[in-house]
């Protein structure tokens, strides 16, 4: 084991393990200055155990009951070696019935039936990454027209700052000329042909990460990238039954922005070398949860209001955040106030010291003259407008 691995698993010690998936890939680059989280995934963390140690539990991901409805609207979608899918995939792409009704239809996703015997062993990771790659080189080898493959629960690794991440699209259809399409079935309806935008948007996100991993598979098989479609089957449950429906979802600016952020991520490896040497989250419960947040601080974090919706740490990040000053008085960190007023003001970090320079009581440094002067104009139209309604000027709440 290298000494990546060593200090990783030296990090999470006993906590238990969750593996990275679409949506963690998705929320480590919707905010790729996270070190914290970086790491954390890296590590494998689950990080809602650790919160819960921290003294900041939160209620996140899907309820017990949504993940049962999801599981069976999606064996519903796949019954009859996947007869109903095929029927979608016909309506949305619009290939000729007959065609999508020829193909294989390769169950990759590892279990075992029901009669099998209970010491026959599972596949691993490598071993199913193997079976997907060898199920789709047979495919393009032999594509032709009038044949649909349709591969169950694919494994796709995806290189994220230097560490390796095995990603599990539901489905994924080969169609006309060795076309590849991403299937994602959701649980969550489409009322009258709309849907949640941020539940949409979510999907969006993750099924970038999806096309993302399977070109960087299909260029190591020496195939070119845009084999894989951008357009993502997506499927849904219609109105307010379990009939499926499906569309088309255009992801080329997901994968765009994705694939840009990825590439900026800071790389595990560099970011291990920052902390000090023997540093563990798994910290005995008798030394309670300051430790432990001694510990956890001791990873940089980059809190934005959008982690409340993707990360299990948030509660604690936020509170760190707000705590945070420079001797300007309190106020926290400005990306407690989101990413459009933190790129406003320009790189200053502190709310008190931005405060402080709206108010003239510092003098601005090397490079922050003009977001001084902006913001001392700012105070200056908020004196003015308070004088000139009667009202008392009240004190900024630090």
């Amino acid at each position: 084991m290298g000494t990546t691995d060593s200090r990783l698993d030296l990090l999470r010690g006993s906590l238990p393990t969750r593996n990275h998936n679409a949506r963690t890939v998705a929320a480590l680059a919707a905010n790729p200055g996270c070190a914290r989280r970086g790491v954390m995934d890296a590590a494998g963390v689950d990080k809602s155990v650790l919160a819960a140690r921290l003294g900041f539990p939160m209620a996140y991901g899907q309820s017990p009951f949504a993940i049962v409805r999801g599981h069976a609207f999606e064996a519903q979608v796949k019954e009859e070696g996947g007869a109903g899918l095929r029927e979608l995939l016909h309506d949305v792409l619009g290939v000729p019935a007959d065609d999508l009704a020829r193909g294989e239809y390769a169950e990759l996703g590892g279990d075992l039936p029901d009669n099998a015997p209970q010491d026959d062993r599972r596949p691993g990771r490598e071993e199913r990454v193997g079976r997907t790659r060898t199920a789709l080189r047979r495919t393009l080898e032999a594509a032709r027209p009038g044949v649909c493959t349709i591969l169950d629960h694919p494994l796709l690794p995806l290189d994220v700052a230097g560490s390796r991440a095995y990603l599990e699209p539901d489905a994924m259809a080969c169609l006309i000329a060795g076309r590849l399409h991403i299937v994602e079935i959701k649980s969550f309806s489409v009322i009258d042909g709309s849907a949640d935008p941020g539940k949409l948007a979510s999907a969006a996100r993750q099924a970038a990460v999806y096309v993302l991993a399977l070109r960087q598979t299909i260029a190591e098989l020496g195939y070119p990238a845009d084999v894989v479609s951008t357009d993502v089957v997506l499927v849904c449950p219609k109105d307010f039954s379990n009939q499926p429906t499906a569309a088309i979802l255009d992801i080329r600016k997901e994968l765009a922005v994705t694939r840009r952020r990825i590439a900026r991520l800071a790389r595990t490896d560099d970011l291990l070398a920052l902390l000090p040497a023997g540093l563990t989250f798994d910290l005995p419960e008798e030394a309670g949860p300051p430790a432990v947040a001694d510990a956890v601080r001791t990873v940089p974090a980059a809190y934005l209001p959008d982690c409340l919706s993707t990360c299990e740490l948030a509660y604690f990040c936020r509170a760190e955040a707000r705590a945070c000053h420079s001797g300007h008085g309190a106020g926290g960190l400005v990306g407690t106030l989101g990413t459009a007023i933190r790129g406003e003001l320009g790189g200053i970090d502190d709310v008190g010291r931005a405060l402080d320079l709206a108010d003239g009581k510092c003098p601005p440094a090397r490079g922050e003259e003009e977001i001084a002067r902006l913001l001392r104009r700012a105070e200056a139209l908020r004196r003015e407008v308070l004088a000139g309604s009667g009202c008392d000027q009240p004190e900024v709440v630090r």
